[in-house]
């Protein structure tokens, strides 16, 4: 039986080192679990190395990373908490050691398959909580000591903080996909509006909850959307795309902008509480020439017509969607929309700058929009306000009305 105990501290400490390597910040995250894997398999002198995540919602371990147990990865294999070795190490959040190898105490068959004899398995945490299982197996009757438990739990530590990285770009990945599927790809062709849009992800703070819609709807009026769900990540990406979804089937049934914003609000404060977002929905006339405009906390949108400078739409402003205060009714406002004027709407990545008073921003903005086309007047405010690495989401949305309307 191999028994690696009794080494001296200049061996410890080398083992050490080659885990904690700054030189591994600099891989990918996967190449570092790989990279953790193959020098844990050296150093503990074991065949195998092997990570498995935890499925937070099937309660289960799945297999993410493995060296000499490929073969889990290509599979798939799962295990629920509590069951087997690897179950039992999560459930109880401590190191386990298994002399020997049975159907009793594994789960898997592949550890069976292999001929694995003897197993160590960690618990990997991250912010106190167990996010995973690190283990290594051996093909001979081997006996781990306490400096391999201690080794093994240090290499875990550091695959946490490796997983770690890799769920957030997974899930930053995941959110900018989602967000992406949910903005429209090409702006509807309505009849007697013009539209164009940009939409910027945030590169610093990570894709968020910005959104813009524009709505069809059977009466002849065209809805339009702007909105901005608090937050980063795929959670308010998938916040965002539920309240689009609701505020489309609200928009047919409601018979103003503010009755549709009041449903939403109560659908965000039951079904999201905690979430808060703030949203401009406007709805303008079969005729295109008057706009009723309802405002969630949202900044105003700009509307420059000939022969009149840019200006905010003197609309009221009303609290933001899941704000949990009971307040005045929500109120809409309607506005004329003069031949050849272009509305412009937008969220606050395109004005708000650190180190300096929004004010500053609305005013570049203002001195951008002026009336034209809604694709040059979009691509003048982004020249003028956007950037190329913004740290914040941007969403612009631009409406412009004929000229001679019909």
């Amino acid at each position: 039986m191999v028994d690696t105990g009794g080494e001296g501290s200049d061996a410890r400490l080398r083992r050490i080192e080659a885990v904690t390597d700054a030189g591994l910040s600099l891989l990918s995250p996967d190449d570092q679990l790989n990279a953790l894997l193959d020098r844990t398999r050296e150093l503990l002198q074991v065949d195998t190395a092997t990570i498995l995540l935890l499925d937070p919602l099937a309660r289960q371990l799945v297999v993410t990373a493995a060296k000499g147990l490929e073969e889990e990865v290509r599979r798939g294999v799962r295990t629920s908490l509590g069951r087997g070795f690897t179950g039992r190490i999560a459930a109880e959040r401590r190191p386990l050691v298994l002399d020997e190898v049975t159907a009793q105490n594994v789960v898997s068959p592949v550890l069976l398959e292999t001929g694995l004899t003897s197993m160590l398995g960690v618990p990997m945490f991250a912010g106190g909580h167990v996010i995973g299982v690190m283990h290594v197996g051996s093909l001979t009757p081997r006996r781990f000591t306490e400096d391999d438990i201690e080794l093994l739990q240090l290499v875990a530590d550091r695959a946490s903080l490796a997983c770690q990285v890799r769920a957030s770009s997974l899930d930053r990945t995941a959110a900018l996909a989602l967000q992406r599927s949910l903005l429209p790809t090409r702006l509807p062709e309505v009849p007697g509006l013009e539209m164009a849009a940009r939409y910027v992800p945030g590169h610093t703070s990570g894709v968020g909850g910005d959104w813009y819609d524009v709505l069809s709807l059977p009466s002849g009026r065209v809805g339009v959307v702007i909105g901005d769900v608090a937050g980063h990540g795929l959670q308010a990406a998938v916040v965002m795309g539920r309240l689009r979804s609701a505020l489309r089937a609200y928009s047919l049934v409601a018979s103003s902008p503010a009755e549709a914003l009041t449903l939403l609000d109560r659908k965000i404060q039951h079904f999201e509480a905690g979430s808060l977002a703030t949203v401009m929905y406007a709805v303008i006339s079969p005729d295109r020439r008057t706009v009723e405009c309802s405002v969630a906390g949202h900044l105003l949108p700009v509307l420059a017509a000939p022969a009149c400078p840019a200006r905010p739409v003197d609309v009221p402003v009303d609290l933001p969607l899941g704000a949990g205060q009971s307040g005045p009714p929500r109120r809409f406002t309607r506005f004329a929309l003069p031949p050849g004027a272009v509305l412009v709407c937008y969220t606050d990545g395109l004005v708000e700058r650190r180190g300096e008073l929004i004010d500053e921003g609305l005013a570049r903005l203002r001195a951008a929009v002026e009336p034209d086309s809604a694709e040059t007047v979009c691509a003048k405010v982004m020249a003028g306000l956007g950037e190329e690495h913004p740290s914040d989401d941007i969403a612009l949305l631009a409406i412009a009305a004929p000229a001679h309307p019909t």
